[in-house]
């Protein structure tokens, strides 16, 4: 199994590669996305992002939801029909048919466990996923899900691209029709973890998006001295800049924030994400800032494939 699943994503990146050729618009890196939901009005914002996604890549979305209770109905998931016709996507009253003939394939699964890591994990064990799409609830100071930590140690854990919406965040897809609000991405950039998987993954994310114009930010946090040297894709309509800054390296990146639609940042994938040390950039930044924070591992299928 796990063979097989290793020579599909070897001939899909080998295909990715020659269309990218012939076209240049980017061939889709993501096969599957999971978005863990606990029904909360900040995981139907997420979902809103994780269902655009799936729509843009044609890939399958898997929305989990764990309970200890067998109480949890189908219909207390979001509605994925109902979405796609507000969306002008289906026409209204569309059979459950017409869903995959948009490209994409839906799951809804419940875990009847008590521990929500866990049970997502196992099924993420099972079933990989290329992104997960998960909501934070800014509470105590720390990302929390379901009255405990879970977006953390999942990431973590999963080692996989994740996008995370802060509960409070509208994000940047229009829960009314999928439209894609994205003009200002910031790109924290170190000598370490190497920052061009998260550069290529902003440029990708905009692209598949078409977005039409816009800013990257690349900011390095000390002298122009260390500032690695980078490849900046060419997007039409979208410019890049630099921004050099002084001090703390997590208040320099929330002070730069500001008015971003997004930031996204490499992380260091050999200790695996929020690995429990206090200090972690990536944690600190999700903590902090209220901007959707996308993630992208090192060693993870992304990064190995995003340059």
């Amino acid at each position: 199994m796990a063979c097989s699943l290793i020579l599909c994503r070897l001939l899909r990146t080998i295909m990715s590669k020659a269309s990218q050729q012939i076209d240049d618009t980017p061939a889709p890196i993501i096969e599957s996305v999971l978005h863990p939901t606990d029904f909360s009005e900040g995981s139907r914002v997420a979902f809103h992002h994780a269902l655009k996604a799936a729509l843009l890549a044609k890939s399958r979305l898997t929305l989990v939801h764990v309970s200890p209770e067998v109480t949890t109905q189908w219909n207390d998931f979001p509605g994925v029909r109902e979405t796609l016709e507000r969306w002008g996507l289906l026409p209204k009253g569309s059979p459950k048919s017409a869903v995959g003939q948009l490209g994409i394939e839906v799951r809804k699964v419940v875990a009847e466990e008590a521990d929500p890591v866990e049970a997502v994990l196992r099924y993420l064990k099972r079933h990989p996923a290329d992104l997960i799409v998960l909501a934070t609830h800014q509470r105590e100071g720390r990302a929390r899900w379901l009255g405990k930590s879970v977006a953390e140690p999942v990431a973590r854990r999963a080692a996989q691209m994740t996008l995370f919406i802060p509960g409070d965040s509208p994000g940047f897809v229009s829960e009314d029709n999928g439209s894609v609000s994205l003009s200002r991405v910031l790109i924290p950039i170190a000598n370490s973890p190497r920052p061009q998987p998260a550069i290529e993954a902003a440029a990708r994310v905009v692209k598949r998006m078409n977005c039409p114009d816009g800013t990257f930010t690349l900011l390095h946090v000390g002298q122009a001295s260390t500032m690695p040297a980078v490849r900046c894709p060419e997007v039409p309509g979208w410019s890049w800049k630099k921004e050099l800054r002084n001090g703390d390296v997590i208040q320099s990146i929330v002070d730069a924030a500001g008015e971003s639609d997004l930031i996204v940042m490499a992380t260091d994938g050999r200790n695996g994400f929020l690995d429990g040390l206090r200090g972690s950039h990536s944690e600190r930044v999700l903590r902090i800032c209220d901007a959707p924070l996308l993630t992208i591992p090192v060693g993870s299928f992304a990064a190995d494939n995003l340059g």
